[in-house]
């Protein structure tokens, strides 16, 4: 594990070219996040040309964004040479929408006092979501009366959505040759689908018995799609919160009957397959990642505002990086990625020009250091 202090258009140079297994990171988004300085501006061109160099060929990046400039990131990301290969999304049931209140503001333009009516509890944002916890929550919060007929016509009107979810880039360096001879070369270049399958359940792929098969299966030779443990991994990803799971559909249990043997060309001989399926019931966001936040994350002392779930961290990082492959983190912060990729085997280098964030990030990975050897004695 390496953490360097400075800024990563400085450190990234000192590093070995095709060097790094993946990139594993949480940049600014551009969006003066809290008035903090670091977050001024999305990381343009200089920085993923950089961050190219240094990966292996066929090397997997993944980069969060905010919603109102991902754009801008992506472009930057796929003009310095990487191939942009999908965009994740990572849902989540936390976060209050940072809204200008029209009524509010219209009143208060007019210099006229509003009566208050009641009071509530503030409510909390939570920082795993990438939304700044609110210092007043658990206040009282004054509920008002619009005071003037302009306010009265606007009021429930606002500036902004619910944040429920952030994209993800995922890119990839360009190949030396085919996928299969850069994984052979580098160890770089697919996605690791068993090891990010969701769920535990055994999932058949097809059945065949004899009869009419598909792509020349001759007749008489029985094929068994194989099973496979958990569903193959998509592109979306949720927190496991109720917000976010009652937003998926239900389906209902049962046993679904079994099949007739049909070609994939038209009907085929007629015999039933004998596969009898069954299925249960649930939301079907069970067919997705679900990344737990853990309250632990913020109980290490960490006090960055932008912390993403250990859990999360963990899944990107096996899902792009080979066994005992290293990933860097070009701004690591508090150090979520640098956490992960050591729960998960992987080596780590992390850069951040904020000498804090560098030491919170210290103290989360030597803990889990700790833990696991323990936990080998």
């Amino acid at each position: 594990m390496r953490l360097i202090r400075g800024d990563c258009l400085e450190i990234m140079p000192t590093l070995d070219a095709d060097s790094i297994d993946s990139i594993v990171t949480d940049p600014p988004y551009g969006l003066s996040f809290m008035g903090k300085d670091w977050d001024h501006g999305v990381p343009g061109e200089a920085f993923w040309c950089e961050a190219l160099r240094v990966a292996k060929p066929g090397a997997h990046l993944l980069a969060f964004g905010g919603t109102r400039t991902f754009h801008r990131l992506a472009v930057a990301i796929e003009d310095a040479g990487w191939e942009i290969r999908d965009t994740l999304g990572w849902l989540y049931g936390s976060g209050f929408p940072k809204s200008l209140d029209v009524s509010k503001a219209i009143d208060k333009a007019a210099g006229v006092e509003r009566e208050v009516l009641s009071f509530r509890k503030q409510r909390a944002n939570s920082a795993a979501s990438g939304v700044p916890m609110n210092a007043s929550a658990g206040e009282m919060e004054p509920i008002t009366a619009p005071a003037t007929p302009d306010a009265e016509r606007w009021q429930g009107w606002g500036t902004a959505l619910k944040p429920a979810w952030e994209p993800v880039i995922l890119a990839r360096k360009p190949l030396a040759g085919t996928v299969a001879a850069n994984v052979l070369a580098h160890g770089t270049g697919a996605l690791n689908i068993d090891g990010c399958r969701i769920g535990t359940e055994t999932v058949r792929i097809n059945t065949f018995d004899d009869g009419a098969k598909p792509f020349g299966n001759g007749a008489g030779h029985p094929y068994t799609g194989r099973a496979s443990t958990g569903r193959w991994p998509a592109n979306l990803i949720h927190d496991g919160s109720d917000e976010v799971t009652a937003l998926f559909p239900k389906t209902i249990g049962g046993v679904r009957p079994a099949r007739r043997n049909v070609s994939i060309f038209g009907a085929g001989n007629g015999t039933n397959d004998g596969t009898r399926i069954d299925y249960d019931s649930g939301s079907a966001a069970r067919y997705f990642y679900c990344a737990k936040a853990s309250k632990a994350d913020r109980d290490e002392g960490n006090h960055h505002p932008t912390v993403k779930p250990t859990a999360l961290m963990r899944y990107l990082c096996r899902l792009i990086t080979p066994p005992g492959g290293v990933i860097l983190d070009p701004f690591c912060g508090s150090g979520s990625t640098g956490k992960a990729a050591t729960l998960e085997g992987f080596e780590f280098i992390g850069i951040d020009t904020d000498a804090d964030y560098l030491a919170i990030a210290e103290a989360r990975i030597a803990a889990v250091t700790r833990q696991e050897a323990l936990a080998l004695a």
